[in-house]
């Protein structure tokens, strides 16, 4: 039986499966889904299994969830939740979606807020905050909409195909969530 605790519309949230890391292997060979996130060292499937197996099980300062579409139960991402910290009510959300042709779907706009939504409402976060390369337009458009603003700036924060990237800082407080319909997505 598959839970429903964090279903929107389009997706929902649930704790990742161990078979699934072939999922995210195969995600983070994809050079146009790891265009803008941060690239590992090359890793074989075993060594990606390994890494799965030792990391830490979902709690407050780690939350780790698979995006899947309610429509036809298919993995297209994760959503975290990370660094959270009951002490100051913070954490930070990382999301992408590594199903290519499930991109500009609004599955990520509603991932993002759910879990922004499960941050503010079940862990009593304060803030969620954020960092993404300038370049990405398209996700600092959808992080708008859902309400976060932009707070600082780290200059050549970032290095992709030869050049560096500033990245925008950018953070949300509880009650800033808006939780209008998705339309448009991160888009990767």
């Amino acid at each position: 039986m598959t839970s429903t605790w964090l279903s929107g519309r389009l997706v929902r949230l649930r704790p990742m499966e161990p078979d699934e890391v072939e999922s995210l292997w195969r995600w983070n060979q994809d050079p146009e889904v790891m265009r803008w996130l941060t690239a590992r060292y090359p890793e074989s499937l075993a060594q990606a299994q390994a890494r799965a197996a030792a990391r830490p099980v979902n709690s407050y300062s780690f939350l780790l969830l698979g995006i899947e579409v309610i429509a036809d139960g298919a993995l297209v991402g994760v959503a975290m939740l990370v660094d959270g910290n009951p002490e100051t009510g913070r954490a930070e959300l990382n999301i992408y979606l590594g199903e290519r042709d499930r991109w500009n779907s609004g599955y990520g706009t509603e991932a993002a807020r759910l879990l922004c939504r499960y941050g503010f409402d079940q862990m009593r976060l304060h803030a969620v905050s954020l960092s993404v390369v300038a370049e990405n337009e398209a996700a600092r458009h959808v992080y708008r909409r859902l309400g976060f603003v932009e707070e600082g700036r780290i200059r050549d924060g970032f290095r992709r195909d030869g050049r560096w990237h500033d990245m925008i800082l950018m953070g949300m407080l509880e009650g800033e969530l808006r939780d209008e319909e998705p339309a448009g997505d991160v888009d990767g």
